[in-house]
């Protein structure tokens, strides 16, 4: 039978530093009892997005606090711990490699199990941890470097139905922002803006809609929004507020439609599943997620949507994907590697393009 076990977690894979501790009950059940979130955001604003140089110096300068603080708010010390687990890919190597090397030190001085944890897998994962999802489920993991859909059969048992061929929605929505003349993060901006738009004033495309399958594109959508607005812009003179908030408007309203679509193949081609899931950062857009909603309920299938502070990237979710690991009787030694790519489903073919949020997998 399944013991209790407490897990320190570390994230550092793309621009936010992330510790946390969570503890798995012995009947599966998972508490957060900290879960700390160092952001960069003001370090790369004026670059209009993520400098990886930068964000690994950060990470290196502020995963030791990050684990220092989420300790104290959990009333625990490293000695109340039964292992460490952390991302150890895919993403932004300056950035993993400073959380590795931080958990290796720290198992090394401990003697704690150290677990390597695919950040994928962390957020494929996060529905058992905050719905108690019982095996076999669909995932979308929508975020800034990575969109598929994956039928979670197992705590290491991923197997992929489709993703992205280029960008991802959310590396997406950070371009549409800045040619916009939005701040970045580019997701909440476009969000907030496309509330006062017109989902129906730009006629955008919905690009592979006509191909059988659930793969994905969103590198052309980007650009027909690019086109609509250097025509308002030569049409005008200038971007009019209201065409701005018309373009985000519409814009959205594409993602929307070409996700949920293809959430309705995925769902028929995955077979017998307890549940339609997503997370991700870009599961934090209201629109999508009501849409994705709709989806799930035409299949009559419970919809799982992790809060909103679980959606990005954050350590709650490494340390419970370090539990079920545990569980399993994995464990890695201080020869783990940081590894930029880390497909979850090594028998799918390989997708095409690098995000500049990081290597697809």
């Amino acid at each position: 039978m399944a013991q209790e076990t407490t897990i320190l977690g570390l994230e550092s894979s793309c621009d936010d530093t992330a510790a946390a501790v969570i503890r798995r009950a012995a009947d599966g059940t998972g508490t957060i009892l900290s879960n700390v979130v160092l952001r960069q955001d003001a370090l790369h604003a004026e670059f209009g997005g993520i400098v990886p140089e930068i964000a690994a110096r950060a990470h290196a300068e502020k995963i030791d606090l990050a684990v220092e603080r989420a300790l104290a708010e959990a009333g625990l010390g490293l000695g109340d711990c039964d292992a460490i687990a952390v991302t150890a890919g895919p993403g932004l190597i300056g950035g993993v490699l400073a959380g590795v090397m931080c958990a290796k030190g720290l198992a090394a001085a401990t003697g704690l199990p150290l677990i390597g944890v695919n950040h994928l897998a962390g957020h494929a994962l996060t529905p058992r941890l905050t719905d108690g999802a019982d095996f076999p489920y669909l995932m979308l993991l929508v975020s800034g470097g990575h969109c598929q859909f994956l039928r979670v059969d197992g705590p290491d048992a991923f197997g992929r139905l489709g993703g992205t061929i280029d960008d991802a929605p959310g590396e997406a929505f950070d371009k549409v922002a800045r040619l916009l003349g939005l701040p970045q993060p580019g997701g909440p901006a476009v969000e907030a803006e496309a509330a006062s738009g017109d989902p129906q004033a730009v006629r955008l495309p919905r690009p592979l809609l006509d191909r059988a399958g659930c793969d994905l594109s969103f590198s052309g959508l980007k650009t027909a929004v690019l086109r609509a607005r250097d025509a308002a812009v030569g049409e005008h003179g200038g971007l009019p507020r209201q065409m701005r908030a018309d373009l985000c408007a519409s814009f959205q309203a594409a993602v929307r439609d070409v996700l949920a679509e293809k959430s309705r193949r995925a769902l028929a081609a995955a077979g017998d599943v307890t549940a339609f899931a997503v997370a991700g950062g870009v599961a934090a857009n209201r629109s999508l997620r009501e849409a994705l909603r709709a989806v799930a309920g035409e299949a009559a299938l419970p919809f799982l949507a992790p809060p909103l502070a679980l959606c990005t990237d954050n350590a709650a979710m490494i340390a419970w994907a370090g539990a079920e690991a545990l569980l399993a009787g994995r464990r890695d030694d201080l020869t783990l590697a940081a590894r930029p790519r880390w497909p979850l489903d090594d028998a799918a073919r390989p997708m095409l393009g690098s995000g500049k949020r990081g290597a697809k997998a």
